[in-house]
Order: C-alpha cells, then sequence, then structure tokens
C-alpha cells in the first residue's frame, strides 16, 4: 500500500468514532466492553497502528536524507514511534484481534531528494500520526485516552519542532492552520470601516 493510500487509509475512521457522551470505549468498573464498543475501539486502534508502521517507515527516509545536526531529532522520532507501534500491537492482542502488519515499503507523498524535503516528510508523518490519535482520543475513554491523548501530544510537538513552529488544532486537519505569524484572517465580508 503506498504511503498516501495508507494515510488516507489509516484516516478513515476520522468522525466515524463515538464521543464521549455517545458510547466511548475503555473499561467501565467491571473491566468490560461491549462487544459492538470493542469491535469500534479495535478499529481505532488498528488505523493508529497502521500510521505508526508508516511513521516508522517515514523516519528511515527522513534519517537518510536530514542534516546531521537533525539526525539525533529523526532517531528519537523514529525509536518513539517503533516503541508506540509496539504498544498498540500488544493492546490489538488485548482486544482480541490480529495486529495488522506493515507494509514492505510504502510510496512517500512527495520525492524527498535533500534535507529540507526530509524535513517536510517528518512534519507530515506527525501530522498524519496525530490525526489518526485524534481518532483515537475520540473512540476511547479512561486509560487508553490518556494514552492516545498523551501521543496525539507528543506527535504535535515532534511536528512543532520540525515546522518551526505550531498549528492552532493538532490532529483536526481540516482545523489546522500552519503558524505563520498570523494564523486568523478577517472573515470576508462588508467593510467596517468609514471608508465605505
Amino acid at each position: 500500500m503506498g504511503f498516501q493510500e495508507d494515510a488516507a487509509h489509516f484516516g478513515s475512521a476520522r468522525h466515524a468514532s463515538p464521543d464521549a457522551k455517545d458510547g466511548a470505549v475503555g473499561d467501565d468498573k467491571n473491566g468490560a466492553e461491549s462487544g459492538r464498543d470493542t469491535a469500534r475501539l479495535l478499529r481505532a486502534v488498528q488505523a493508529a497502528l497502521r500510521a505508526e508502521h508508516a511513521a516508522v517507515y517515514g523516519y528511515g527516509v527522513v534519517g537518510g536524507r536530514v542534516h546531521a545536526d537533525r539526525r539525533g531529532d529523526a532517531r528519537a522520532a523514529f525509536d518513539a514511534h517503533r516503541a508506540r507501534r509496539d504498544e498498540l500491537e500488544r493492546t490489538v492482542r488485548d482486544l482480541g484481534g490480529t495486529p495488522e502488519p506493515a507494509a514492505a515499503a510504502y510510496a512517500l507523498p512527495f520525492a524527498v531528494a535533500n534535507a529540507a524535503a526530509a524535513v517536510r516528510l517528518a512534519v507530515d508523518l506527525e501530522d498524519k500520526v496525530a490525526g489518526v490519535y485524534s481518532d483515537l482520543v475520540r473512540a476511547s475513554a479512561g486509560q487508553r485516552r490518556r494514552d492516545a491523548a498523551a501521543a496525539l501530544r507528543e506527535s504535535a510537538v515532534r511536528s512543532a519542532r520540525w515546522r518551526g513552529g505550531s498549528v492552532a488544532f493538532p490532529g483536526l486537519a481540516e482545523r489546522s492552520v500552519p503558524a505563520t505569524g498570523a494564523s486568523v484572517s478577517p472573515a470576508p465580508g462588508p467593510s467596517t470601516s468609514r471608508d465605505g
């Protein structure tokens, strides 16, 4: 599966998950989950797992192209995504599923021929991973929600470091605006000035 296809695929659960008051999945007081809720949670966890597989692959490319002074950042991100991937594989098994394997290779969203492109790829990876974790936050409750929120936060911080700035709503691509000095613009409409 190509990286772009996989990114679309692992983001396909977006907005399909229930929110907390409408049945977010977590352990109830007896540690049990309904079958429907478990299936919904399992889909969100598998989506996060696919994202982590793609991120691990992508950081292999980033590490090979980024300037030497950023290789430590790339290695740290690679290790963090591997750890999250391994954790998600355990979670899938705990939920009674079989972890989806990584693809043999991923088609990158653009050519990564130099260090600047490697940095752009790192930003893209983190933004996509944050988006999937926002879905997992929405689909889960309790400790699973806290873990997903922590993963989202970590991806948002890495993205901001690679980007050199943050976005308004990490993990919500449709609401995120890159920080370029002025992230809010006036809304189009009638002028409010006295000049007419």
